[in-house]
């Protein structure tokens, strides 16, 4: 009797404890968030686009070997600036072309032998006007021949037509080159012409005369250049259109540089804006928090034009309203916040 009154008792005390656990309340989460105002302010919405500086055949052109040769020394390499005049590269004659050049003056010479002599046998009645007018004609060819070659030889020593940069150089000291191959490419100083493409409804909110930020995408180095001229036919391959900008002279820019382009497509003054870093985005709603009182409120929103650090807001969020700009994306609507 005594053990089971004792039993009892446990079971009673243990039912008392376990009920004032349950009682308890546990506290409200509290997000750790930081914020920022909804402000006025201009807005301009840059499309960044890439391209390069094209090759403009009316600015190049070939420096080539006169007559069959052996390059005997490559002054100015790829990328070398020149001025006119300067020595690009030397050649010298081969030894197929020395034997053509010894053979022309020989030729030359014979034939002026024969043209003499044609004329003593007219003067003594032995040859007719005919005779010696045929071997005068022979004689001017071979001269003309001669004179040819021995010009070939004195332009072995290929020099810039004009200032400007050597593109290209296909050949090495010690190759034999056929007449007329190439030696050297150059691209004279001048404005440069540069392509982009753009997206073909981006397209048609530009204009001759836009001004875009264009620079080298190695160097990050940007110059302002007005848009020459706008191509609306969509490229099969990449889908898109063509903008394109005359690059100064002074540039430097060599054709085939990969260029990157910003381009202004929309500007609103006096916009309502908030920090980019605020726009969060549900299934392709966008949306932001609303800080009101210590408690988060979700605000979807519509959006206008943004630039790279601010986003213009058209309907969700009114002038001053604080922001959620870190944080947000562990927030839920109507969630405690304290700022950082």
């Amino acid at each position: 009797m005594m053990r089971r009154s004792t039993l009892s008792l446990l079971l009673l005390l243990t039912g008392c404890s376990g009920g004032a656990g349950e009682g308890d309340s546990q506290p409200d989460p509290v997000a750790l968030v930081s914020l920022a105002p909804a402000t006025k302010g201009n807005v301009e919405q840059m499309l960044t686009l890439y391209g390069a500086v094209q090759k403009d055949s009316s600015v190049q052109y070939a420096l080539s070997a006169p007559i069959e040769a052996v390059v005997t020394e490559v002054a100015k390499p790829v990328g070398s600036a020149v001025q006119a005049g300067d020595v690009v590269a030397r050649l010298m004659p081969s030894p197929v072309s020395r034997a053509a050049m010894s053979k022309a003056a020989g030729d030359s010479r014979t034939a002026d032998e024969a043209y003499a002599r044609a004329k003593r046998l007219r003067s003594d009645g032995l040859a007719s006007d005919a005779d010696v007018e045929s071997a005068r004609s022979a004689a001017v060819a071979a001269r003309a021949q001669q004179d040819a070659m021995a010009r070939s030889a004195q332009d072995l020593t290929l020099r810039a037509r004009s200032a400007g940069y050597v593109e290209a150089v296909p050949v090495n000291p010690g190759d034999l080159l056929a007449a007329g191959s190439p030696v050297a490419t150059l691209t004279r100083s001048g404005p440069q012409r540069a392509g982009f493409g753009i997206d073909p409804a981006a397209a048609g909110q530009l204009s001759p005369g836009t001004r875009i930020r264009v620079g080298a995408a190695a160097s990050g180095a940007m110059l302002t250049v007005p848009v020459e001229s706008i191509d609306t036919t969509v490229d099969p391959m990449t889908r898109l259109a063509s903008v394109y900008a005359r690059i100064p002279a002074q540039s430097h820019l060599a054709p085939g540089l990969p260029l990157t382009a910003q381009v202004p497509l929309a500007n609103r003054s006096d916009a309502l804006t908030i920090p980019y870093a605020a726009l969060l985005d549900d299934g392709g709603q966008p949306y932001v928090y609303v800080v009101k009182g210590g408690i988060a409120h979700r605000h979807d929103v519509v959006t206008g034009p943004a630039s790279s650090q601010r986003i213009a807001i058209l309907e969700g969020v009114a002038s001053g309203d604080q922001v959620v700009t870190a944080g947000g994306t562990a927030l839920e609507d109507g969630m405690k916040v304290r700022t950082k």
